[in-house]
């Protein structure tokens, strides 16, 4: 966990993960519940959308938990890292199915995400082009995050600069770059690309974000 990170949970802040109620989106609104897809159904929208976030954890779920299974019932007590490597493997022939697609870029932050391991080198060029797949800058911002909670804070920041379009990108991909470079205690380039998060067009966001990383920055500064 980075500095920006500790300094949010300090604050009494969660993750979205752990945050959002059941059947409710951010807001307050009632979230309607979808029908449950079966595997078919949902290999059809990854086909339509290899992006979908909803549609790619539901199958990668079912394949995980199969791929668990099987390793159980085909093994004499396998290990839990065993069971663990045969549901990874399972994500990984999913993800990397999905990836042939030009338009994916969510498969290829997943594959990214499993190789950092094992294979560094390949691990960056698949989150370099998932960046570059995505115009709006998601995929940046998630690549972004996985480095940093990899504690790979430099590559990070080589990765954002070359990717980070700050009038054009979502604007997590500047705040995770901002983040990056704090905890890579590089605080002189924090402030130059907190400046450059000026450039968003979501003024009244940008200064809520603003704050609070002006506000790391010093508590960074501080230490």
């Amino acid at each position: 966990m980075g500095l920006l990170d500790r300094w949010r949970k300090d604050r009494g802040g969660a993750s979205r993960a752990g945050t959002r109620p059941p059947g409710r989106r951010f807001g307050g609104r009632p979230r309607r519940v979808e029908p449950v897809l079966n595997e078919a159904q949902l290999r059809e929208t990854l086909r339509e959308d290899p992006n979908d976030l909803e549609a790619f954890d539901a199958l990668a779920e079912l394949v995980r938990s199969r791929a668990a299974q099987a390793r159980q019932e085909e093994a004499v007590d396998p290990s839990p890292d065993e069971i663990r490597r045969a549901a990874d493997n399972a994500v990984w022939a999913l993800a990397e199915e999905l990836a042939q697609s030009p338009r994916a870029w969510r498969p290829l932050l997943v594959l990214g995400r499993l190789s950092l391991a094992d294979d560094r080198e390949a691990a960056l060029r698949r989150l370099a082009i998932a960046a570059e797949r995505d115009a709006g800058g998601t995929g940046l911002a998630a690549a972004l995050g996985i480095l940093r909670e990899a504690g790979m804070n430099d590559e990070a920041l080589s990765l954002g600069v070359g990717h980070w379009r700050p009038r054009e990108h979502d604007l997590d991909a500047g705040r995770e770059l901002v983040a990056a470079a704090i905890d890579a205690g590089r605080l002189a380039e924090a402030r130059r690309h907190l400046k450059a998060l000026g450039d968003h067009p979501d003024t009244g966001r940008v200064e809520k974000v603003r704050i609070e990383l002006d506000d790391a920055i010093a508590r960074a500064d501080r230490r």
